[in-house]
């Protein structure tokens, strides 16, 4: 075969593989649509009005951990505490919604989990250490004064296949937490959900094996409570 055809075949062949990882990558990583949240934009704006929020709130925000934390107030009372959760959100998602549902509020301190929904839509591990660096970096452009409390990534047992990569992800931001310890605090929910045999303890998820049982969330109740509005 002549050289330059030679050459323009393996330049296809290449062209090929990166356009087959892109497309691999894309179905992976679901495109954010912020119109699917204007339901629950519309709710937190109607709460707003009826209830104005606390003042300087310790805001509760990611996905739906958060979102179906229905007892917060009473688990957490006189804490001025402020739930901020959308049920299916990603990173992404939680980055796009910065101004509007944390930097509006001028908390005093941010409670985030998020990385569940990213790594069950097929994000690496560390896709999502990186997105916790972009969520960081706002935080820090943004609210430069305001500590940032990460709640490590649970263990579930309909996601049971991929915790390996939950492990990694928590490692890699606990990591990256530890060596910046005056504005960042990564609290591990995921290891007391854990039973004796090393596997998530069925009693602390409701049937779709996903989403949390009120034993759950009194569980993360006592892990979350010892940090809650310290810096």
């Amino acid at each position: 075969m002549p050289y330059l055809l030679m050459r323009w075949v393996r330049a296809g062949a290449l062209l090929l593989l990166f356009a087959v990882a892109a497309h691999h990558s894309r179905a992976q990583t679901p495109a954010i649509n912020p119109a699917q949240w204007a339901a629950e934009l519309r709710a937190f704006a109607r709460q707003d009005s009826l209830a104005p929020p606390p003042r300087r709130p310790i805001l509760f925000y990611g996905s739906s951990s958060i979102r179906k934390w229905e007892t917060l107030r009473q688990d957490f009372p006189g804490q001025p505490v402020l739930n901020r959760g959308f049920g299916g959100s990603r990173f992404p998602d939680a980055l796009y919604f910065f101004d509007k549902l944390v930097v509006a509020y001028q908390p005093r301190q941010v409670v985030l989990y998020e990385g569940d929904n990213d790594i069950g839509s097929g994000a690496t591990a560390q896709e999502v250490f990186q997105s916790f660096l972009a969520f960081e970096k706002l935080m820090q452009q943004k609210l430069p004064k305001v500590p940032l409390v990460f709640l490590a990534i649970k263990p579930s047992p309909s996601r049971w296949a991929l915790y390996p990569k939950v492990q990694e992800a928590n490692r890699l931001i606990r990591e990256y937490i530890a060596a910046h310890p005056k504005r960042l605090r990564f609290v591990d929910v995921a290891t007391p959900m854990l039973g004796p045999n090393g596997r998530p303890r069925p009693e602390l998820f409701v049937a779709d094996s996903l989403h949390m049982t009120p034993a759950g969330y009194e569980l993360w109740k006592g892990v979350v409570g010892k940090g809650l509005g310290k810096r």
